[in-house]
């Protein structure tokens, strides 16, 4: 196979770009070789600078579960450009988006859009800390969420709850609030709120995707809903990778657990850069303007991805 015009662009890319790539896993670091660079995309396909044609079974890490160009979300997008690429004031189809996720699920009252699913657990944990008036959160070995300070933490020694930074530029003293709990075993989150009496929410993928896709077990999400009625905490699904996709209402499609808050990620702007975070009334309530818990974003509700969201769910 001939990659000779992605080698190029590759050297050229690198010259500029930090590692030639504008996200650590398009470098191929972790499967060897040169990165692909993409000409286009066609349906289930993606074509490179050179001509290659391939099975794309990545589709722009899970959103495009139509298939690149979809015809209905191109043709929406397009007719939004025409109308302007963003105007930093509200539109009508931010509401109408908002009334179709808040319809298809039982968890959200309100919900609040942003740009990316990074922004929307970020926000909601935010909020989350805002709600509760405490600090501390868990989150469970080897679920992500998004590349926010608190979150990129690794276990650390022995049987200390409390994890340690994974990644230079990121203070002790903001993942000391981030507790780790291991993933379907309801004994360690127990640990944790015996470490902590200042725990604000737990965070979980209901679908684990970095693991595999590897689902909660009903008793453990029943359990960790009990847990958090019990200790005043919030209980967070972070849908980013699992919502619209596992089923039509996500993870939450297969499960008779209510969380307080879920984030959404792309796959709500039909590939665009969207996020989301929207829960029970009483606590999107305290979410500014309402409330004190402060959050914004110039691109907040972009129309055009508005737009390709609103065509992706209908």
């Amino acid at each position: 196979m001939n990659t000779q015009n992605s080698q190029k662009a590759f050297q050229a890319a690198q010259k500029v770009i930090p590692g030639g790539v504008d996200s650590p896993v398009r470098a191929f670091k972790s499967v060897g070789g040169t990165p692909i660079f993409i000409e286009k995309g066609e349906g289930a396909y993606l074509i490179d600078v050179d001509g290659n044609r391939y099975v794309d079974y990545v589709q722009s890490w899970g959103p495009l579960i139509f298939g690149h160009c979809d015809q209905d979300i191109q043709n929406a997008v397009i007719q939004a450009v025409k109308s302007g690429l963003s105007f930093g004031a509200p539109t009508q189809v931010e509401t109408e988006l908002a009334n179709e996720i808040c319809d298809m699920f039982e968890s959200i009252d309100k919900i609040r859009f942003v740009s990316s699913g990074t922004e929307a657990v970020m926000s909601a944990i935010r909020l989350a800390r805002g709600f509760t008036c405490k600090n501390d959160i868990i989150k469970f070995e080897g679920c992500y969420h998004g590349h926010s300070d608190s979150l990129l933490v690794q276990a650390g020694s022995g049987a200390v709850t409390f994890g340690t930074p994974s990644s230079p530029g990121v203070p002790p003293d903001l993942t000391k609030h981030t507790l780790l709990a291991k993933y379907n075993d309801i004994a360690s989150v127990k640990k944790c709120f015996e470490n902590s009496n200042d725990i604000a929410c737990i965070i979980i993928e209901p679908i684990a995707g970095n693991m595999g896709f590897v689902p909660a077990d009903e008793e453990f999400l029943v359990a960790l809903r009990e847990l958090c009625d019990a200790n005043g905490a919030l209980l967070i699904f972070d849908e980013v990778m699992s919502g619209f996709r596992a089923s039509l209402k996500g993870a939450q499609g297969l499960s008779k657990v209510v969380p307080d808050m879920v984030t959404f990620g792309k796959v709500i702007g039909g590939g665009m850069p969207v996020g989301a975070f929207g829960g029970r009334l009483e606590v999107m309530n305290k979410l500014s303007p309402d409330g004190p818990v402060y959050q914004a974003g110039t691109l907040s509700g972009n129309p055009v991805a508005m737009n390709a969201g609103l065509t992706s769910v209908r």
